[in-house]
C-alpha cells in the first residue's frame, strides 16, 4: 500500500495537463496490452511506463476532446477527466485550470469550531439548477448565519437529474451545473463574502451507468460488498494506484477549486484491512495540504455505526476526521415529534434519549439496537462535543422517506421552533437542510435520469423494496422529471420562522462557540432543559414540545415561542 509521503502535494499528475501548447495525457491500465489515445479524428498509441501507466505528449489546447480506447474496444472517457461536455458516455474536454481567476488569495477558511454547515443539492436550490443561480443565494446564506455551505456531489452523473451519489467521473464536475468554472465562481463568490464551502464527495462505490473505470483496472473488488454493489478494492492486488487514484481525487478538490473540506459519504461501507487505514490517508493528506495552503480545511465523515475512532486523533488509534455525521439526535428528537415508529424509529421515542444526544453525541454506544438486532456504536466521552455534526433534515432523511416529506410539512410551526433552538444551541455541529431555516414544504424526493432500460427499472423496483420494512407503499417514480421538479426549493418564505434561526444563529455565535464547548442537558417535569456550557452557564434553552416551560427571573430572557402546544425559551445568566 502507498504510504503517505509518496503522494506529492502540488499539481495533479494524472489526466491531460497542459504545458503550453503541449498537453501530456496520463492513464493507469496495468492489464491493458494497448491504450490509444483518439484526439480529435486521429488516433495515437501511448507509451507504456512505470506501474501499468500509459503516456503521451501531443499538441492541444482547451476545449479540444478526446477518448481513450482501451485494447481495441469502444472508445471512452478519461478516468480523470475534469469536464464531460457530452455526458457521461461522451469525449473528455481539455480544461486549463490555470486560467480560472481566483480572487480569494487571502482567504484562510473556516476553523472547525465555528462551521455552521448549510447542506444544498444544486439542482434543487434554484429554479435554474445551476452553480450560477446558487451563486445568487449566497448573500441570503451569509445573513442566515450559516457558516459553511456543504454541496450535495457534483462529480459528472449520467443524465442531468441525479442527488449525486451515482457519480461515474469523480474528477469531473457536472456539466449541467455549470461545469468546472461554474464551480469556482461560486467558492470564489462564497469566500469574498465569508463564506466556507466543503463538497460531498463518494468514496465507498461509483454508479453504474457511465463507469469504464472497471475497463482501465482493477478499481473494484468482489471481496467485498456495499449496498450498492462492487466495493472499491482498497488492499486488494494492485490496490496501491487505486487508493493513489482516491487520494488524489480528495486533494484535486482543495487544491483545485479551494474546498473548504470534504464530507466523505457512508464510510461505513468503505473497506479496508490494511495499514494505514484509507480513511486516515484521506484525512492526513488532506489535512496536510490544508496546512500548506495555509487554509483551515475539514474533513467530515457520514457513518451510521457510532464509530468514535472516526474523530480520534490517529495517536489515540483514530482516523483524525474533525467531525462525523451523528444521526441519533435527528431520530430521537423526529420520533418524539412524529410519533413514527417504523424502520430505524423503533428504536426511538424517549425524550430521554433527546438529553443523552445533547450531553453525549451518541445514544447508542454499545446497547442493543432492534432494528439492526445487534449492538450498535462504542463509547464516545473522550471526544469533543463539536465532533457529532447534528440535525433535523438532511438529503438522506427527507429524501429517503418515499413521499420525500420534510419534518416542516408533518411537525407544527411550534415543534419546529423548538427543535431549532435544541439544534442550533447546542454544542454539537448544527448542520441544516435547505429550506429548513423558512419552514418549505416542498418535499425532496429521490430521483434519477438514467439511460440504461435495465437500471431504469432496477432503480424503481429497488426504491419500492427498500421501504418494506417501514410500510410505506407508495413511491414516488424517480424517473419521472416531474419528481424532480417536485423537489425544488418555493423559496416562499415563512417570515416569523427565517427570523427566528436568525435570533439563534446570533445567539450560537456569542455563546456557543469553539471546538471544546459543552452543555449540561437533562429532563425536568417533561422539559427538556440544556445549559452551555456544562459548568458556570452562560446559556440555558427550555424546550417542552407538549406544554408550557417556564422562564427563570434570574436569567435574562432571549427568546420565546409559544405555539402549537409547544414551547420553548432561550435565556442568558444577568451576572455570567
Amino acid at each position: 500500500m502507498p504510504n503517505v509521503t509518496d503522494l506529492a502535494l502540488g499539481t495533479l499528475e494524472l489526466g491531460a495537463q497542459l504545458q503550453g501548447s503541449v498537453c501530456h495525457f496520463r492513464v493507469w491500465a496495468p492489464k491493458a496490452k494497448q491504450v490509444t489515445l483518439r484526439l480529435g479524428e486521429r488516433d495515437r498509441q501511448m507509451r507504456r511506463a512505470d506501474k501499468g501507466y500509459f503516456e503521451l505528449e501531443a499538441t492541444a489546447k482547451a476545449g479540444d476532446r478526446y477518448f481513450y480506447v482501451v485494447d481495441g474496444q469502444k472508445p471512452v472517457p478519461d478516468p480523470v477527466s475534469r469536464l464531460l461536455p457530452e455526458g457521461v458516455h461522451g469525449a473528455t474536454e481539455i480544461v486549463d485550470p490555470e486560467t480560472f481567476p481566483w480572487t480569494d488569495q487571502n482567504w484562510r477558511g473556516v476553523p472547525y469550531g465555528e462551521a455552521i454547515f448549510y447542506e444544498l443539492h444544486v439542482g434543487t436550490f434554484t429554479d435554474e439548477g445551476t452553480f450560477s443561480a446558487a451563486t445568487a443565494k449566497l448573500p441570503y446564506l451569509k445573513r442566515l448565519g450559516v457558516t459553511m455551505i456543504e454541496l450535495m456531489p457534483v462529480a459528472a452523473f449520467p443524465g442531468a437529474r441525479n442527488w449525486g451519489y451515482d457519480g461515474v467521473s469523480l474528477f469531473a464536475v457536472q456539466n449541467s451545473y455549470g461545469g468546472p468554472n461554474g464551480l469556482k465562481k461560486l467558492v470564489d463568490a462564497a469566500h469574498a463574502i465569508g463564506l466556507g464551502v466543503t463538497l460531498d464527495v463518494v468514496y465507498n462505490h461509483l454508479g453504474n451507468e457511465g463507469n469504464y473505470l472497471g475497463m482501465f483496472g482493477p478499481y473494484f473488488t468482489e471481496r467485498y460488498k456495499t449496498p450498492w454493489g462492487e466495493a472499491v478494492n482498497y488492499d486488494g492486488p494492485d490496490a496501491a494506484e487505486v487508493r493513489r487514484y482516491l487520494i488524489e481525487n480528495a486533494l484535486y478538490w482543495i487544491r483545485e477549486y479551494h474546498m473548504d473540506g470534504l464530507r466523505l459519504d457512508a464510510v461505513h461501507a468503505i473497506f479496508d484491512n490494511s495499514q494505514p487505514h484509507i480513511l486516515q490517508e484521506f484525512a492526513t493528506r488532506v489535512h496536510e495540504l490544508g496546512k500548506q495552503l495555509g487554509r483551515e480545511v475539514a474533513m467530515v465523515a457520514e457513518s451510521d455505526a457510532n464509530d468514535p475512532r472516526l474523530v480520534r486523533p490517529p495517536e489515540r488509534g483514530g482516523f483524525g476526521y474533525d467531525g462525523v455525521w451523528s444521526d441519533d439526535f435527528h431520530h430521537a428528537v423526529h420520533a418524539a415529534l412524529t410519533r413514527e415508529r417504523d424502520g430505524y424509529y423503533q428504536d426511538y421515542g424517549d425524550p430521554e434519549q433527546i438529553v443523552k444526544a445533547l450531553n453525549e453525541g451518541f445514544i447508542f454506544q454499545g446497547e442493543h439496537f432492534k432494528y439492526w438486532d445487534k449492538p450498535r456504536g462504542e463509547k464516545c466521552g473522550d471526544v469533543p462535543r463539536s465532533a457529532h455534526v447534528f440535525c433535523l433534515q438532511n438529503h438522506d432523511q427527507v429524501g429517503n422517506r418515499p413521499k420525500g416529506d420534510r419534518l416542516t410539512a408533518i411537525v407544527s410551526r411550534g415543534a419546529h421552533k423548538a427543535a431549532a433552538a435544541l439544534l442550533i444551541l447546542a454544542p454539537e455541529t448544527p448542520l441544516l437542510f435547505m429550506g429548513q431555516e423558512y419552514g418549505e414544504k416542498n418535499p425532496f424526493l429521490f430521483f434519477t435520469d438514467f439511460g440504461d432500460p435495465a437500471l431504469q427499472k432496477a432503480v424503481v423496483e429497488g426504491r419500492r423494496e427498500e421501504f418494506e420494512k417501514f410500510d410505506w407503499r407508495e413511491v414516488p417514480n424517480p424517473q419521472d422529471p416531474q419528481t424532480f421538479f417536485n423537489s425544488k426549493l418555493t423559496w416562499r418564505l415563512d417570515e416569523d420562522v427565517l427570523a427566528w434561526y436568525w435570533k439563534l444563529m446570533e445567539l450560537r455565535k456569542k455563546f456557543v462557540i469553539g471546538p471544546e464547548r459543552t452543555c449540561r442537558a437533562e429532563l425536568r417535569g417533561g422539559v427538556i432543559v440544556m445549559e452551555v456550557p456544562g459548568e458556570n452557564p452562560v446559556l440555558r434553552v427550555s424546550v417542552n414540545f407538549g406544554g408550557p416551560a417556564v422562564a427563570d427571573s434570574s436569567w435574562k430572557t432571549e427568546l420565546v415561542s409559544d405555539e402549537d402546544g409547544s414551547m420553548v425559551v432561550v435565556e442568558t445568566r444577568l451576572n455570567p
